[in-house]
């Protein structure tokens, strides 16, 4: 271990193959690579970059020549000299929590130490040497200037939440709602609905805030257009991409205060995949999904959304499954990795007010994803992907059974006279027609299924091996001569 500028950092020993890998790493959102020329300052703006977005690593020491695009290791000669960039860390970025910092020194016959610098998300907003936040999108470090531009990263780093703007509307359409007058008689019999708004802070300086008309308005739409919606789609299609061709009706819009809209986008969407039907050996068969996965993803959705964002939630219904789009990126220290097991609300009031409701949507308070990743265990269907854009967390639900493709075929199989390639790519989720015929003729010669006879070119299936065919060299069945007498 290595210790000066106040800083202990250790000096860890690699193989040749790790010294491959990190040159060939791809730049992008989560890596960067550096000569040791890099200024220090130029270094801060990409690790406030990567700490106010998603972390990352960079590694200093690392050359590549602009033509070739070859790189090759040329590190410090020594850890003292790095301290430049060491002592710019020491005030900016400490050891801790966010920052790790370690020298990787390689086998002989390669030069010099890698300082790699490991930065997690941040939960509050880091800044570079020049006092300006950077944020981190695909391989570029993007200054954050603008006032607009300020306050998205605050509410993305769950330092401010648009929950508490207030709203130049009229009091009574909160304080005399139908809403809040059956929470009023439900919850808190014994309070009028004005003063008691204003105890719970709900009205400030005689304006409702941004939570009070999403909870205990009858209509937030008006106050609150193109950002208090939910947007329902059915697309008759298993593409990757939903398109207006694909589209069986309209999209149908849910409105209304937050307690009501769960519900009523809850029962549209079973309402809607109910009416989706798989062909099996018994005929047409409605689709599966836990109600309790569905439920819990719309209601974390509608209740972690970032109401600072004009846009509404988008729940799209597929053939092979549902992606519901909330607007604005996970808040705080939470990733895709870690949201599972950490907690973080973006909307504190609205969760804990909408807990209140009779028979509230967010019962488990902190546990929805968890008992939604549960239920798609009980039906023994693969876990829900939750993804990442530039403005929005996506959460896509698939009806695919756990399991090998190998597994997955055999046991359609059984419940099944045939399957298709096709059947195939959306029960496993593979997008490849030829890593799936792979699959069936190692199975083929396996003598676990054959081919259909009847069918070929783009009607082929398979099924069940029968003991009458033999897999032949180029792939296709072939009828077993019949036995000698």
């Amino acid at each position: 271990m290595w210790q000066n500028c106040g800083m202990s950092i250790y000096v860890v020993d690699i193989s040749a193959e790790d010294v491959r890998k990190v040159l060939r790493l791809e730049e992008g959102h989560f890596h960067d690579l550096k000569a040791i020329e890099v200024k220090p300052a130029k270094l801060t703006t990409l690790v406030s970059a990567l700490a106010n977005a998603d972390g990352g690593e960079v590694y200093v020491g690392i050359d590549e020549d602009k033509t070739s695009r070859v790189r090759t290791w040329r590190g410090f000669s020594s850890p003292e000299e790095a301290n430049p960039h060491l002592q710019v860390f020491e005030e900016l970025f400490p050891l801790g929590q966010d920052f790790d910092y370690e020298f990787l020194r390689p086998p002989r016959g390669n030069s010099g130490l890698v300082l790699h610098i490991s930065i997690r998300k941040t939960r509050g907003i880091v800044r570079a040497s020049d006092g300006t936040p950077y944020v981190r999108r695909g391989a570029q470090s993007l200054p954050v200037r603008s006032p607009e531009a300020l306050d998205r990263l605050k509410r993305n780093k769950g330092i401010t939440s648009f929950e508490t703007a207030t709203l130049p509307i009229p009091l009574d359409t909160v304080s005399n709602s139908e809403v809040i007058i059956a929470f009023m008689l439900e919850v808190v019999p014994s309070a009028e609905p004005l003063p008691w708004l204003k105890k719970q802070l709900l009205i400030v300086t005689e304006k409702p805030t941004v939570a009070c008309a999403l909870l205990f308005s009858d209509e937030p739409q008006a106050a609150l257009p193109k950002r208090s919606s939910i947007k329902v789609y059915r697309y008759k299609t298993t593409d990757e991409q939903g398109a207006r061709d694909n589209l069986a009706f309209d999209p149908i819009t849910v409105e209304g205060h937050l307690y009501s809209q769960v519900k009523e986008a809850v029962d549209t969407t079973v309402r809607l995949i109910q009416e989706i039907r798989l062909l099996t050996h018994e005929g047409l068969q409605p689709i599966q999904y836990p109600f309790e996965t569905l439920h819990e993803i719309i209601t974390n959705a509608v209740l972690h959304r970032d109401y600072g964002i004009a846009d509404d939630i988008h729940v799209r219904i597929f053939d092979n499954r549902v992606e519901i789009e909330s607007p604005g990126r996970l808040p705080a220290h939470i990733t895709e990795d870690n949201i599972l097991e950490e907690r973080f609300s973006r909307n504190g009031t609205i969760v804990r007010f909408i807990n209140k409701f009779p028979d509230p949507p967010n019962k488990d308070v902190g546990e929805g994803l968890n008992t939604a990743f549960a239920a798609m265990k009980k039906l023994k269907l693969r876990d829900p992907i939750i993804r990442q854009t530039d403005n929005a967390v996506v959460v896509e639900i698939r009806h695919q059974r756990l399991g090998s493709p190998e597994e997955i075929i055999m046991d359609y199989l059984n419940s099944n006279e045939e399957i298709t390639n096709k059947r195939v790519r959306e029960l496993t989720g593979i997008g490849s027609e030829n890593k799936v015929k792979s699959i069936f003729l190692r199975l083929a010669k396996a003598k676990q299924i054959e081919r259909v006879p009847e069918k070929g070119g783009g009607s082929a299936a398979w099924r069940k091996y029968s003991g009458h065919q033999t897999p032949s060299a180029n792939g296709t069945d072939e009828a077993s001569p019949p036995p000698r007498e």
